[in-house]
């Protein structure tokens, strides 16, 4: 396994496979820029050939995991086929993806059959009204539900949710997301609204705390901690006492864990990157269609790793960065 200069291993791969989105979340990808955005052409997104190869050289150097992401994946047509490839790679242990939920219903039972194991739900609240201002899009949560529910008959849950908490927006929703999975098997993980690329007007001001959210649902619900399913985690884990079910937090802004960030990310125009708040990336794409071996481009992949210095968390507010930094909806979140 590789290991960075922080001695960090390489284990998890992220891989964005598109930078559309079907939503326009405030946070992420704020209508008033995004509706007029110059996407990438198909001709610049890597083919899932392309993906399949660059994954089985990640798997060979250590990488156990892999998410997929976007934008939304599940806008990719015949995603499906790129699963079933990953999926196939000898020495994958897991294999996922995150979503919005709008088309998952769709396609879940089809997406379990190729082989993806999980999926992650990207949902801000229960309130219709309150998601809706989230994501600027007119979708009923309704729509994000039922996904859920058909996700899990098709062998894709236990299921987590990740919600995205920005002061002043949707703080209100945190107890009833967590009364309406509790007792599910599902996980509701809370995000801090976080300073990833530079066009989501991120305020340190509207960021709610993880330690704010716990204190809150302990005063309904007796919480104690729950030990890392594995090292790496990045989310911490709380659960009921009286055995209802668990939340997660992750807490990037907060409680950095930088230290432990073993994820390497490929973009969908085959640019890699090391870090989620990165300004700059490493063209594998151009290697690939060059004629590279698979050993040049593991080689490829090792420089890139063991310079690896990257701690943004930690350093957020210490020291310069340099700008502009690449957005969520690019690299995946």
């Amino acid at each position: 396994m590789q290991r960075d200069t922080f001695d960090r291993p390489m284990r998890d791969l992220r891989i964005s496979v598109t930078d559309r989105c079907s939503f326009r979340c405030v946070y992420c990808m704020p209508r008033e820029l995004y509706d007029d955005h110059e996407y990438l052409a198909r001709s610049e997104i890597l083919t899932y050939d392309e993906i399949v190869r660059f994954a089985r050289i990640a798997v060979g150097l250590g990488v156990e995991k892999i998410r997929l992401t976007g934008g939304e994946p599940l806008l990719r047509k015949q995603i499906e086929v790129l699963v079933a490839g990953l999926a196939a790679i000898d020495g994958l242990e897991d294999l996922a993806m995150t979503t919005n939920g709008h088309l998952l219903a769709k396609r879940a039972e089809a997406l379990a059959e190729a082989g993806l194991g999980r999926v992650t739900v990207s949902l801000d609240g229960i309130d219709d009204e309150v998601v809706r201002a989230m994501i600027d899009t007119d979708v009923s949560v309704d729509v994000v539900l039922e996904a859920i529910d058909t996700a899990d008959a098709a062998g894709l849950g236990p299921i987590k949710i990740n919600t995205v908490v920005r002061r002043g927006w949707n703080e209100s929703q945190i107890v009833p997301l967590v009364e309406h999975f509790r007792g599910t098997g599902h996980t509701v993980r809370f995000i801090e609204y976080m300073d990833v690329g530079t066009t989501n007007a991120w305020k340190s001001d509207e960021v709610i705390a993880s330690a704010e959210i716990l204190r809150l649902l302990s005063e309904r619900w007796e919480m104690v901690p729950v030990d890392p399913a594995y090292a790496g985690e990045v989310a911490s884990r709380y659960r009921m006492v009286d055995g209802s079910g668990e939340v997660g937090f992750i807490s990037s802004v907060t409680e950095p864990f930088c230290g432990e960030c073993s994820r390497l990310r490929l973009a969908a125009d085959g640019h890699v990157f090391t870090c989620l708040f990165a300004s700059a990336g490493t063209d594998v794409k151009a290697v690939m269609r060059s004629g590279a071996s698979d050993d040049d481009i593991a080689g490829l992949l090792r420089a890139v790793w063991e310079k690896r210095e990257d701690r943004y968390s930690e350093l957020r507010g210490a020291v310069p960065i340099e700008f502009p930094r690449v957005e969520m909806s690019y690299i995946g979140g």
